[in-house]
């Protein structure tokens, strides 16, 4: 990548200083995306530009806030980060890919530069460098940072002071650190640095004063943090008190065990001959921490551990033996043998041996076997959760076989028996589905009904309310109560496939008054919070916020921004705007997900629409709209698809080895390039946004070619196969589009497909939305 590419790059970014500073940013610019293309490596020289949208007031109402002028530091914070906007992509470069051109591009930019902007620089090299582990390097430019400028103090004098204990010249990490609560007061590196202080002051065998700084500490939020904790344990074995050090270490260890400070404390108690002083309990804790985090592996170890200890009754160590034994399943190493020879007892840990031998009989395959285990089960541990567990199971099993009479018959056993358990809900609803397919309508009506009157709130509610709206439609004759249900959908869960569904079968039913069910009433809209799309001109972590971002300092946008106690109606919002205005939209939008996890059920207007552009984002548009009109796509369905596949990250690359965008396998990619006539085509191409929306568009159109044009069938075949999908339609005769979703074995397709058929539905109505032209309001 040659200079001058990041630096026309660059010059992109200077046309969006004045928005962000004004405080709204919905889109990058037009240079943002060729900025962000060239960070991914793409070959092309066409920068990519985002849909321009019109400019539209906002109908949201926005809470009343009291309109303060910008402090002197505030405006000089904003002035750096427009002065320093042309090092926004070269620095958000080095962040990502950290290579020797990466640097040298900073570098210059750094010497060619003055005041705030080389500090900004000094501050990306020194930040990179941390990243490297190469801390002479890195307190070098931190330094260089604190000497050209003042605004990003505190990260310089943090950053090098850590950056200079790696080094190993612990002096002047102190000095750095000393006083640094009372110099930055602000700063979020205000709970953190008494443990680095500690850790610094220990280095240099000052323990004792170590202490003293912890102690200082300890009735604030650095307390409760595991570092602060590690530190304390650090400094008492420092001054020799073994047993205080002991029990910090074991604290540490059951409070956070999957901490990085855990590993390190566990490393000490074996070091100090501590590690078997840990109390069964806080073992068994460790134990079962490691499980539910999928770390199996430690896991097993726990339990092992727990099984030598014979001191304990020999019933308890038999449910240690079982519950290692359950890790090695998750591993794929237990076998039959090892599984048969486990203590058997007429307890929940007997329940849980023949529950792992049940999963086994499952695995080969061997329906005898896994039929009398459960029948077994149901008379030897009837009110076990294993029993729960291995019905839920069994029940998949047979699904996915296709034998939906025994699939009912399990899942129809658990739902009655175990409506408390974790799986009640789902298999309820498969009991009533699968009865729906075989026919059995009476069957399902009332397993539809039970489903809504018990579980309300669960994901399969919503497909029980049309389900049981379809039955009240077309078997029962009932258009009232059918209505109801539809619009029942319709209002608690707007953009949901089954409210497009619903609205389907209300178009012909207008007339129809609908049935008044007091148990209807429970589904409502869902309550939107107050969100902001404009943010306060006089704070300063927002403003600092953002100058990070031209610094690359990504990490620590999110935490700068939340340092404001005032915050939360537009933290999010603000955190997303940064990342999109330097063309990661994917991060931004990850930023509005996590912050909005009711999006799926809010009504459009009831969220300002600068959330929506930042959820339902439309870069690459230019691209999209032509390789969709080549290959007589909508390009609302093209990005959906992408939205739905990477969430816009042109450089992703999938645990399957799918690439980019669109997620295309090399040997798909090798084939499309062949059919465009593409030569010398390698996979690393799949990267390059334009290809891979070049070759991806035309990998859907023939999947919607050998599906005759049916977008439902041709998104399955996209996810999960074509030979799959002609299997599943062999599986029919189906009522519908909606039966065959619905159908769909694989949770995940069926999932994908419903998610871009309401994404598709949620572009439009966003861009309607944004093409309406507000009315005129009062004021100045």
């Amino acid at each position: 990548m040659s200079d001058v590419r990041t630096i026309d790059g660059a010059r992109g970014w200077v046309r969006v200083t004045a928005a962000l500073l004004a405080g709204v940013l919905t889109v990058p610019p037009a240079g943002a995306q060729s900025a962000a293309e060239n960070t991914h490596g793409s070959s092309s020289s066409t920068s990519q530009t985002t849909k321009k949208h019109p400019a539209t007031a906002s109908t949201h109402k926005r809470a009343l806030r009291k309109k303060h002028p910008p402090s002197a530091r505030t405006r000089r914070i904003r002035q750096a980060f427009v002065a320093s906007a042309e090092l926004q992509p070269m620095a958000q470069q080095l962040a990502t890919m950290r290579t020797p051109e990466a640097y040298a591009g900073v570098a210059a930019y750094a010497r060619r530069h003055t005041g705030e902007s080389a500090a900004a620089a000094y501050l990306a090299l020194g930040h990179a460098y941390l990243l490297d582990k190469r801390d002479a390097d890195a307190a070098a430019n931190l330094e260089k940072a604190r000497a050209a400028g003042d605004l990003l103090a505190d990260y310089a004098d943090f950053l090098g002071a850590e950056a200079q204990h790696g080094a190993g010249d612990d002096r002047a990490a102190e000095v750095l650190l000393k006083g640094f609560a009372a110099r930055y007061p602000d700063s979020i590196f205000v709970a953190q640095a008494p443990e680095t202080e500690a850790e610094v002051l220990l280095a240099m065998q000052k323990a004792e004063e170590a202490g003293r700084v912890l102690d200082a500490a300890a009735s604030g939020s650095a307390a409760g943090r595991p570092g602060f904790q590690l530190a304390k344990a650090e400094v008492a074995e420092a001054l020799g008190q073994n047993p205080q050090a002991i029990g910090f270490y074991k604290a540490l260890l059951v409070a956070h065990p999957l901490a990085d400070e855990a590993e390190k404390a566990r490393a000490r108690l074996t070091a100090l001959g501590a590690e078997g002083t840990l109390t069964v309990s806080e073992l068994r804790s460790l134990a079962d921490a490691y499980y539910r985090a999928h770390r199996y592996n430690l896991a097993s170890e726990q339990y092992r551990a727990l099984v030598r200890k014979a001191e304990l009754p020999q019933g308890t160590r038999d449910g240690f033996e079982i519950a290692a034994a359950a890790c090695d399943l998750k591993l794929k190493r237990l076998t039959v043998a090892e599984a048969e020879a486990l203590p058997d007892s007429q307890d929940e840990n007997g329940a849980r041996r023949m529950y792992l031998l049940m999963e086994l009989a499952r695995d080969r395959d061997d329906l005898d076997q896994q039929q009398s285990i459960v029948a077994t089960m149901e008379t030897r541990f009837g009110a076990s959760d294993w029993l729960a567990e291995a019905l839920f199971s069994s029940g998949n099993m047979y699904m996915l076989r296709r034998d939906y009479p025994k699939a009912v018959g399990y899942y129809g056993y658990l739902a009655e028996h175990f409506q408390g358990s974790k799986n009640a809900a789902a298999a309820h609803w498969r009991a009533g589905w699968l009865s729906y397919r075989q026919g059995l309508y009476q069957d399902a009506a009332r397993l539809f009904d039970e489903q809504i009157a018990r579980y309300p709130s669960a994901n399969e509610t919503v497909a029980a309310l049309y389900w049981r709206g379809r039955l009240y439609e077309t078997q029962e004759h009932n258009p009232a109560h059918a209505v109801a249900n539809y619009r029942a959908i319709v209002r608690a869960y707007p953009h949901y496939f089954y409210a497009q569904m619903a609205r389907k079968r209300l178009e012909g039913m207008d007339r129809v008054t609908p049935a008044a069910d007091p148990g209807l009433e429970r589904f409502k809209a869902v309550n939107v919070p107050t969100l902001e799309d404009s943010f306060p001109d006089d704070n300063e972590h927002l403003a600092k916020a953002k100058l990070l971002g031209n610094a690359g300092l990504n990490e620590y946008i999110p935490r700068e921004i939340a340092a404001d106690p005032e915050s939360a109606s537009w933290s999010a919002l603000a955190e997303a705007q940064i990342y999109a205005s330097y063309g990661e939209d994917f991060r931004a939008m990850r930023a509005l997900k996590r912050a909005m996890p009711y999006a799926a059920s809010a009504q459009i207007a009831a969220v300002p629409l600068a959330y929506w552009r930042i959820l339902f984002p439309e870069p690459y548009w230019e691209t999209i709209r032509a390789e969709s009109a080549k290959n007589h796509l909508d390009p609302y369905l093209v990005a959906s698809l992408i939205r739905q596949e990477s969430e816009f990250n042109p450089s992703v690359v999938s645990y399957a080895n799918a690439w980019g965008l669109m997620q295309l396998l090399p040997p798909v990619g090798r084939q499309l390039a062949r059919q465009e006539g593409m030569t010398r085509f390698a996979t690393y191409q799949l990267l390059n946004p334009e290809t891979n929306i070049r070759l991806g568009t035309r990998y859907l159109r023939q999947m919607l070619d050998r599906f005759d044009g049916v977008t439902e069938y041709a998104l399955a075949a996209y996810n999960a196969g074509d030979n799959r999908v002609t299997d599943w339609q062999a599986a029919g005769p189906y009522s519908g589009m909606d039966e065959f979703v619905e159908s769909i074995p694989f949770t995940q397709t069926r999932e994908y497909v419903e998610a871009i058929l309401r994404n598709i539905e949620m572009y439009k109505e966003i861009d309607a939305a944004g093409a309406v032209k507000p009315k005129a309001t009062g004021g100045s």
